[in-house]
């Protein structure tokens, strides 16, 4: 149980240290923009200024992982 508690600290620490606006509802509303107009195709400057060029290089096919990383990105740091 033990472990398992500080696996638990060990996850959540990890992403606060990643993404330190996590807890701010301003940012919330921020991610949950930019879901709604990705929706419709039309994705803001701020989200599309976070994809690396690396990232549109690499592969075509764009695992639901990578897309929530870069709205993540965008909007909690």
């Amino acid at each position: 149980m033990r472990y398992f508690l500080l696996l638990i600290l060990g996850f959540f620490a990890g992403l606060y240290l990643s993404w330190p606006g996590l807890l701010i509802p301003v940012n919330w509303k921020c991610f949950k923009e930019i879901i709604a107009k990705s929706a419709n195709d039309k994705i803001s400057l701020k989200a599309a200024l976070e994809i690396s060029p690396s990232y549109l290089l690499k592969s075509k096919n764009k695992k639901t992982s990578s897309k929530i990383r870069i709205v993540a990105d965008a909007c909690f740091r």
